[in-house]
């Protein structure tokens, strides 16, 4: 890989990996415009690393309260807001879970295709909207309840599917139980600790089993291009979400998809 092509491949995974935007799409324009390779699993893990540590740095403080109300629950404490948020991201993560490690060949198998992920990016782009401009938006995080995890939980499966965007859907179904949108991404940004560990683990898992030549100056240059790209993504967009909305997103999603459809035929 190029410097140009880390540079821009790892600012795409740190900005797309919490838009609601669908990164597994713009990952496939570089491949499809300009020929580019894929990345290899070694640029994969150093981006997710990146990733994983912008979202743990912002979110710091909620999760230490939230790691010592959760054992303290366990060791005989009373329940807290910190404690339920914790066996929330527990129970909204489990669907994913057990989904993708049942279905994880059969999407590779079947759902990986660029027309696939054309379509995917209009349709759940246009079910963002409809849950952004339908639903009443009175709830903040701390009404969530457990319903409401687990129903966004089982939306997070369908990011199984490329061009859904897991951020992207998981905000509708945030805003879809009443969620505000600060709530809704807020919330779907925290629900990606687990899945990025999880994910990092798997890409991680088949390096060690496919040994091979590692660009070390690439994953340095990538973790770190994705770290600063996903925190500043995840600043602004917890700042300005709550003035703006969904409809920017996806209008570009539209494009986006269209563009994509264009460039298959």
């Amino acid at each position: 890989m190029t410097l140009f092509e880390i540079i821009i491949l790892a600012i795409i995974q740190g900005l797309t990996e919490f838009l609601p935007i669908s990164s597994s799409a713009h990952l496939l324009l570089p491949n499809i415009i300009l020929g580019w390779k894929e990345q290899g699993l070694a640029f994969d893990v150093a981006v997710h690393v990146g990733s994983l540590a912008a979202v743990v740095i912002y979110f710091r403080r909620d999760l230490i309260k939230m790691a010592y109300a959760w054992f303290g629950q366990l060791a005989g404490a009373e329940a807290t807001h910190e404690s339920r948020m914790a066996w929330w991201l527990i129970a909204a993560t489990l669907p994913a879970v057990v989904i993708g490690f049942l279905a994880k060949g059969l999407i590779e198998h079947y759902a990986r295709s660029g027309w696939v992920i054309a379509f995917t990016t209009i349709f759940f782009g246009l079910l963002l909207l409809w849950a952004d401009r339908t639903a009443k938006q009175t709830r903040n995080i701390k009404e969530l309840g457990w319903k409401g995890a687990l129903l966004i939980g089982v939306f997070q499966v369908l990011a199984l599917i490329p061009g859904t965007s897991r951020s992207g859907i998981t905000m509708t179904a945030g805003l879809m139980i009443g969620l505000d949108r600060y709530s809704a991404a807020r919330f779907s940004f925290m629900l990606s600790i687990p899945v990025i560990i999880g994910a990092g683990t798997l890409l991680t898992l088949d390096l060690l089993s496919e040994p091979s030549l590692v660009d070390w100056s690439a994953i340095l240059y990538g973790s770190i291009l994705s770290f600063v790209s996903a925190y500043l993504c995840i600043y602004f967009f917890l700042s300005w979400i709550g003035r703006i909305g969904m409809l920017p997103f996806v209008i570009y999603r539209l494009f986006l998809g269209i563009l994509l459809l264009i460039l298959l035929i």
